[in-house]
């Protein structure tokens, strides 16, 4: 994914995250997506912005013209290394750490 440029792009964004999953017409986002002022000095102003994150992968659009943001899936988490001495620590705690990796001690190689 590249990096977003403008403030067009961030405020785009930030609108469409709002509805998650949600495809929104453009002239939705035009309306709403930034203020007013802006909305009424170009009422068409989000259009090259929202074809320019349709090509950089941020946002996809339907037949109709109508336009989400694309949730990206987190990766899983691998587990990490820790320590015995450490692990003792938290086990005494009360909390479960599962999914760690057993790290061994100078004496166990």
């Amino acid at each position: 994914m590249s990096f977003m440029r403008d403030a067009d792009e961030r405020d785009i964004c930030a609108y469409l995250k709002l509805w998650r999953g949600h495809f929104i017409s453009a002239a939705e986002i035009c309306r709403r997506a930034a203020t007013r002022k802006r909305f009424d000095k170009d009422n068409r102003w989000a259009y090259p912005v929202l074809e320019r994150l349709v090509e950089q992968k941020i946002v996809e659009s339907d037949t109709m013209g109508h336009y989400r943001y694309i949730v990206r899936e987190r990766k899983v988490e691998t587990p990490r290394p820790l320590s015995p001495e450490i692990r003792a620590i938290l086990e005494r705690s009360g909390k479960q750490f599962d999914g760690v990796i057993e790290v061994p001690t100078d004496e166990e190689t």
